[in-house]
């Protein structure tokens, strides 16, 4: 783009911690094309026409430091993506969402920038992203733009797709103890904890609300009926199947009287003081409209509460307050409940308004009538007129209940059956025994609307939210599950594995995510590359698993975001020569330092990095866990893992060709290398390393060290685990290993492995797999060419390719030409087809040859098949 406009190339979610913040994220890369030449304080007018349209942005303190600090920037000027970022905020935050986090940094293509905002809601974000663009460029070009608007849309949104207040408030309270949440629709269903440990609400019902107990509440009569036979005070009442009906209980049971829907909600249909036989029948009317049966209650004199029952305590207690007018002597019934009732700002239709809008329902017409008025009469001067008898149960009153009546409605949530309740009761005064006053309970309803405790219109806001998670999660408890989360360059699939097996051995059922599928309790259940996050969260989701295992490459902390919030293990095989550089505007090793780190950033503090004291890069992460570190390595006189054991600290090493767990100077014997089926009898380096780590997370976790033992002693037999993991098969006195090596550090990896196997000859079949830069390439051609006669090229069609068809094999050509010189390549075969160029590989084989098929990067199964087939044939 060559134009002054702000174009949006791509917005990745970042729907976990990543690589700017454990929250989740929009990444907005965005063009400013010739912008890149035209910062903010060169634009006439248009810091002016910003500050007016969001005069809130004073309250944004950017890099300075201070409040008004981003418009500071603004007038010494800044660029649009930075001004992009402040804008989303601050659209969010004006439609009811915290601004939260935002950056914008320049990547290296000139004008081309990563915006990162907060994600509170990813539809939200998106459109305010869209509209804060929208918003800049009205600014910059001198255009009308109407804010009031888009602020009204984006609440829109915030009111379509974000939690409600009820449920937001208790997962606030949740966060706040650092339980972890997972929003499992665009409802307000919610898990909290992961696998076998999660609770669930709905709103403000639990999974501990039971079918029955909710059942019962709908039930009015027989709400009723079960108080009072536990001696709970309760206004006497019964079903009536006509108005004929409803007035001969009201005079059994005595004027005035209540009536209701059996089955209502909300209070529609509720009619109060009822002392005639007209008032009767038509009440009788309208709350057979709203519900399947009518009740004739006594009328309760008093005030309408709402007491809130967690668990086994009143945690929470509102007021109801009737509603009036006073005349003027001008306007009518209908114009004064506008301007001195509704026009008061606590109410309105919003979830977030304590109050709602009085109307004259068929309720407010009755007492009107009954003060000899209509809606369209106009009271005289001082009159005061009543309109609503009850209601308006949102003045908070907690302090003031009574202990008995605290003790009596909490009774009554127990008879019914509910953990959380909202039990309504009329009472005179709160803060005497229901029994001294006559008093009474007269619903107990499941679900209950928190906003009156959060939001009241008078009185404390409580902390009801708290008070739900506390019932769900007592004291000691966080609903966490082991998570392990493995990331690296090489050796995340096998080491993830490695890890499921030995969890697996200790009595847990265990989810794996990784490159080779989803696997629950070692049965796999998708095929396929599973390390992402949405397979992540699927193990998180099961309610069966009560160990995690979940590899998790770069790809991920940069696309996608891990599926979790921490850890209690996080490892990190390596990063040697990363791979996928170039992705994401990732151009270097070091820079790929800042994205894995992201697994040590998440480790609890009750957790521990697992990481390779071989790899400087990886060492430096230390410094950042928040928990233990252990290393691993397979030197036991490597310098960082001495010091670390100097200080009484834990590591996995190899010493006098034993596996050793250490602390500090004792140690202990695990079991031989040779013996280990994963390393070929201790002859391949990166597989042993791969073990060394496995060990390491599931010491971590505390799994006994002779399960330990057995689970690294049976690993890969009959290469029923990991057979894509540098697995050798001979027949004919010839050597065939399958592997899945596509980067350089892998291909040296396996270089060194392969001095092991001597032979007079050896052949790769080898494809280029997921598109890498074009140095990274020739590089490998390159070490290919040193350690192989023959190579045969060919095209992974696994995996997705932006290359055209044979430009990847040009590129390894290029590299193994180069290899020619100095290098071992004798021959270069390009063979588009895998399957064909692997059986044409194995029908050369002769006595003392070596060849190593390399696995397709999206499936290794196609090429583990044709060996197998192979080798049958003899």
């Amino acid at each position: 783009m060559k134009k002054k406009d702000i174009e949006f190339l791509d917005v990745v979610a970042l729907r976990g911690p990543n690589i700017w913040t454990y929250r989740p994220v929009l990444e907005a890369w965005v063009d400013i094309g010739e912008l890149e030449d035209f910062p903010s304080n060169t634009i006439p007018g248009f810091y002016e026409r910003l500050s007016t349209w969001l005069p809130s942005l004073i309250e944004h303190r950017c890099s300075p430091g201070v409040r008004g600090g981003f418009l500071q920037r603004l007038r010494e000027g800044t660029w649009p993506g930075h001004i992009l970022e402040h804008v989303t905020l601050e659209l969010q935050n004006l439609a009811g969402l915290p601004g939260g986090f935002g950056k914008a940094r320049e990547t290296s293509k000139r004008g081309v920038y990563k915006v990162v905002v907060r994600a509170w809601q990813e539809q939200v974000t998106r459109a305010a992203l869209a509209e804060g663009r929208d918003l800049v460029m009205a600014a910059m070009e001198d255009r009308p733009f109407d804010v009031d608007a888009t602020v009204a849309r984006l609440r829109r949104l915030v009111d379509r797709h974000c939690l409600g207040p009820s449920t937001a408030c208790i997962v606030d309270a949740a966060d706040d103890r650092d339980i972890p949440y997972i929003r499992l629709f665009e409802g307000n269903l919610v898990q909290f904890g992961y696998g076998a440990r999660q609770r669930r609400i709905w709103t403000a019902e639990t999974d501990k609300t039971s079918a029955i107990a909710e059942g019962i509440s709908r039930d009015k009569d027989l709400t009723k009926s079960l108080l009072s036979e536990c001696g709970v005070p309760v206004p006497e009442g019964r079903l009536v199947e006509s108005a004929a009906e409803a007035w001969e209980a009201a005079q059994d049971i005595g004027l005035p009287v209540v009536i209701k829907p059996y089955d209502g909600n909300h209070g529609r249909g509720v009619f109060t003081n009822l002392t005639s036989y007209e008032e009767v029948a038509s009440a009788y009317a309208v709350a057979e409209e709203e519900g399947s049966g009518v009740m004739v209650e006594r009328f309760v004199v008093g005030n309408e509460h709402r007491l809130l029952v967690v668990g086994d305590r009143m945690v929470a207690a509102a007021r109801g307050e009737p509603a009036w007018v006073v005349g003027d002597g001008v306007s009518t019934i209908d114009e004064l409940i506008e301007s001195q009732i509704n026009s008061d700002p606590r109410r309105g239709r919003g979830e977030d308004c304590p109050l709602n809008p009085v109307r004259l329902d068929s309720a407010a017409r009755l007492e009107v009538a009954r003060q000899d008025l209509t809606p369209e009469a106009v009271p005289e001067a001082g009159r005061r007129v009543l309109i609503q008898r009850n209601g308006n149960v949102a003045f908070d009153c907690t302090d003031a209940v009574h202990p008995e009546v605290a003790r009596a409605v909490v009774l009554a949530a127990r008879i019914v059956g509910l953990d959380v309740a909202g039990v309504d009761l009329v009472a005179e005064d709160i803060s005497r025994p229901l029994e001294e006053q006559r008093g009474a309970i007269v619903e107990v309803n499941a679900g209950p609307g928190l906003l009156m405790h959060l939001k009241p219109a008078e009185g404390q806001p409580r902390p009801v939210g708290r008070a739900i998670v506390d019932h769900l999660f007592p004291e000691g408890e966080d609903g966490r599950i082991p998570v392990v989360g493995v990331t690296g360059t090489n050796g995340k699939t096998v080491v993830s594995r490695l890890i499921g097996r030995l969890l697996s051995l200790w009595g847990r059922h265990v989810g794996v995510a990784c490159s080779e599928g989803l696997y629950f309790d070692r049965r796999q259940v998708q095929k396929g590359d599973c390390a992402n996050w949405a397979a992540g969260r699927r193990v998180l989701m099961n309610r069966s698993v009560d160990a995690a295992v979940i590899e998790n490459s770069s790809a991920v902390v940069l696309g996608q975001g891990l599926a979790y919030d921490r850890c209690q293990v996080g490892v990190v095989t390596n990063i040697d020569a990363a791979d996928h550089l170039g992705d994401f505007d990732v151009g270097d090793a070091d820079r790929m330092f800042n994205v894995l780190r992201t697994q040590v950033d998440v480790v609890l503090p009750t957790g521990t990095a697992v990481l390779n004291a071989r790899d400087p890069r990886v060492v430096e992460m230390a410094e950042l866990c928040d928990g233990e570190v252990l290393y691993f390595g397979l030197d036991p006189a490597n310098p960082v893992i001495a010091a670390h054991l100097a200080q009484g600290k834990r590591a996995v090493l190899v010493r006098d060709g034993q596996v050793i767990m250490a602390t500090g100077a004792q140690e202990e014997a695990l079991s031989a290398a040779v013996t280990l089926p994963l390393t070929q009898g201790g002859r391949v380096g990166f597989q042993l390393e791969n073990v060394l780590a496995a060990v390491g997370a599931a010491w971590a976790l505390g799994v006994p060290a002779d399960l330990i033992r057995v689970g690294i002693e049976t690993f890969d037999i009959d290469q029923a685990d990991a057979p894509w993991q540098f697995t050798p098969y001979e027949r004919d006195g010839a050597t065939v290993v399958v592997d899945g090596a596509h980067n350089v550090s892998a291909l040296n990896a396996l270089a060194d492995a392969i001095q092991h196997f001597p032979a007079s000859h050896r052949t790769i079949v080898y494809g280029a797999g997921l598109d890498r830069r074009d140095e990274d390439l020739v590089t490998q051609g390159l070490a290919l060419g040193a350690v192989f006669d023959r190579v045969v090229l060919y095209d992974d069609a696994t995996v997705p390719s932006k290359r055209p068809a044979g430009q990847a094999r040009a590129l390894l050509r290029a590299g193994l030409e180069q290899a020619r010189a100095g290098g071992r390549v004798t021959e270069i075969v390009d063979e588009p087809d895998h399957a064909h160029a692997t059986s044409d590989a194995l029908a050369r084989l002769r006595p003392g040859d070596f060849l190593l098929l390399q696995t397709d990067e999206g499936a290794s199964e196609p090429t583990i098949n044709l060996v197998r087939r192979w080798i049958q044939q003899s």
